[in-house]
């Protein structure tokens, strides 16, 4: 028996058309831009009182390409003097007070998000800074308030 015409050709497109307007059942979840502190020029030298410190993020595209551009806040801050780094840990640890720090702050950066774009923040270092270890704390602040970060060891010696 010969299948008909007709009937070959809706087994050839039904299923076709099916697919064409089957829904996805899940959307995928892309990873968005993400961004790191911090470049090594920036902590590994000595600074003096009244330097700016300069953060310069690092971005991190998506593995996928069409990832999603988040609304996030950079941050950074500085907090110290600490005589010894055993000090700093000890403290950023909360095994040691740190009353008496003083702290300086970058303004927050809002990166728009594109893989081209290299965000800094700036810190201006008191021009009265006592020398010491000083703990650079940076963080990545989503708009629902969620946060990571890292620090960095930055070492201040006095003005000649």
């Amino acid at each position: 028996m010969r299948p008909s015409p007709v009937r070959l050709l809706g087994c050839l497109v039904l299923p076709l058309l099916t697919a064409c307007g089957a829904e996805p059942s899940a959307a995928m979840a892309v990873a968005p831009v993400t961004y790191t502190c911090c470049e090594a020029r920036d902590i590994d030298r000595l600074y003096q009182p009244g330097e700016t410190l300069t953060v310069h993020w690092t971005v991190v595209p998506p593995a996928e390409p069409g990832g999603t551009r988040p609304q996030v806040q950079l941050t950074a801050r500085l907090t110290g003097p600490f005589t010894t780094v055993a000090d700093l840990k000890a403290a950023a640890e909360g095994n040691r007070s740190t009353s008496g720090s003083v702290t300086f702050t970058a303004a927050p950066v809002r990166p728009s998000g594109t893989p081209d774009e290299r965000p800094v923040s700036t810190i201006v270092i008191g021009p009265d800074a006592l020398p010491g270890y000083y703990n650079l704390v940076t963080a990545l602040v989503g708009d629902d308030n969620t946060a990571s970060g890292g620090a960095s060891i930055v070492r201040i010696v006095p003005r000649p």
